[in-house]
């Protein structure tokens, strides 16, 4: 025991002012900005900005020009007692400039620039609940890694147990207390040690280049990844993005009902058309002149076939589902959490379990410790027992993990 303590205080003791470090929580903040996703965010602010400028300047004055040169092949003709007047030309020429002013609408505007509002606060939530959906993910990634690093000094202690046996063993082979070749099986053993050390090393690699491209974030085998202690709230309430986004598309659904019944309200608009052609609106004076016209108009749709009023209930119906959605939800989201609940407390129990295996190993280890030592034991037997210890003692720190892990994602299902 004070062997390993030594170890691992050696270990610990290695300068590392220089070496990169992360905690899960960066993690998640990394994923939230960095990832591919997280860039639509701002494409969404800048496309609402352009339409909110368009459907603003409906309510600016809109011109428009006009220039047309037309050739009649008849004309009004006056009789012989109007011989005086001048006949129509057939050629006749018009350039007009229309000014076209909304006055009123019924809202129609507001209610268009408030249901982009609310679009834009649902795209942007739901890229929110998509980004919070790889923290899952995340966990899973990061925990590995974890595990891992504990296999790895694990793997370093059973290494140095086993060196200093086979220095044991070598000695009491030459003095002829233990038989010869006994060294060989320790030999052995860590050359094997050494290929598990590869497989970790290898295993943790691949997961920290994936971790590190999901983050977009440098990271490399000497990076620390800091062990957290979660801890899971003891309240109920469910706080994920998708409650809030099933919230704004409800929004949406009330903003676009108060667009539509909008449509129908009457509009009124103020114009002005200034003109020089020939002939100008006296069509009797054959030469150009110039010409204007100022008015209002009113246009209302008084009678729609209740079109209006179906589309507001279809809409309606959509809230409803929107209500169905989020109820499904809530409960799909209990249910995970009752069973990830069931895991935590499953492991918990099985931790406990694994740290009395854990005592028995060591004693047992002892006890063939001292059987090798007089020879009653071959080394073989030895490192049965050595193993057994580390398999137990590794199943205890796979446990560990496992149990940060399901609480890790318990927090992450209720949105915590």
């Amino acid at each position: 025991m004070k062997q390993k303590i030594l170890i691992l205080l050696t270990l610990l003791s290695i300068p590392i002012f220089a070496q990169q470090s992360i905690t899960l929580e960066e993690c998640y903040n990394l994923v939230t900005v960095n990832y591919p996703l997280a860039k639509q965010s701002q494409l969404l602010d800048t496309q609402n900005q352009l339409d909110n400028n368009v459907i603003s300047n409906a309510k600016l004055p809109q011109f428009n020009l006009d220039v047309q040169a037309t050739y009649l092949s008849d004309v009004i003709e006056f009789p012989l007692a109007m011989s005086g007047i001048e006949p129509l030309n057939k050629d006749q020429y018009r350039a007009t400039l229309s000014v076209n002013q909304l006055i009123y609408n019924g809202g129609a505007t507001n209610a268009l620039l408030n249901v982009k509002s609310a679009q834009l606060k649902t795209k942007q939530k739901q890229i929110e609940v998509n980004l919070y959906q790889l923290k899952q993910q995340i966990n899973q990634l990061y925990f590995s890694i974890l595990l891992s690093q504990e296999t790895y000094l694990l793997l370093k202690v059973k290494e140095n147990q086993l060196q200093t046996k086979l220095k044991e063993v070598k000695s009491g082979v030459k003095y002829g207390v233990l038989l010869p070749a006994s060294d060989k099986v320790l030999e052995a053993e860590l050359l094997k040690i050494n290929q598990q050390f590869i497989e970790v090393e290898n295993n943790k690699t691949s997961l920290i280049e994936t971790l590190s491209s999901l983050i977009d974030k440098p990271l490399n085998i000497s990076t620390i990844f800091k062990n957290p202690l979660v801890e899971t709230p003891l309240n109920t309430v469910i706080n994920r993005p998708e409650l809030e986004l099933f919230q704004f598309k409800k929004d949406e659904i009330e903003n676009s009902k108060t667009l539509i019944s909008k449509k129908n309200s009457p509009k009124l608009l103020g114009f002005a058309t200034g003109g020089y052609g020939n002939p100008g609106l006296n069509m009797l004076d054959n030469s150009f002149q110039p010409f204007y016209t100022v008015g209002v108009k009113l246009n209302w749709n008084v009678f729609d076939w209740n079109t209006n009023k179906n589309e507001r209930k279809s809409l309606t119906i959509n809230k409803d589902i929107v209500d169905n959605e989020t109820e499904v939800f809530k409960l799909n989201t209990n249910i995970e959490l009752n069973k990830q609940q069931q895991e935590i407390e499953k492991i918990n129990s099985i931790i406990t379990s694994d740290e009395s295996i854990i005592k028995l190993r060591k004693e047992v280890l002892q006890s063939s410790n001292s059987q090798l030592k007089n020879g009653v034991i071959t080394p073989s037997a030895y490192i049965t027992e050595l193993t057994n210890l580390y398999e137990a003692e590794n199943a205890l720190v796979k446990h560990k993990i496992q149990l940060q892990l399901a609480k890790a994602n318990y927090n992450i299902i209720k949105g915590h």
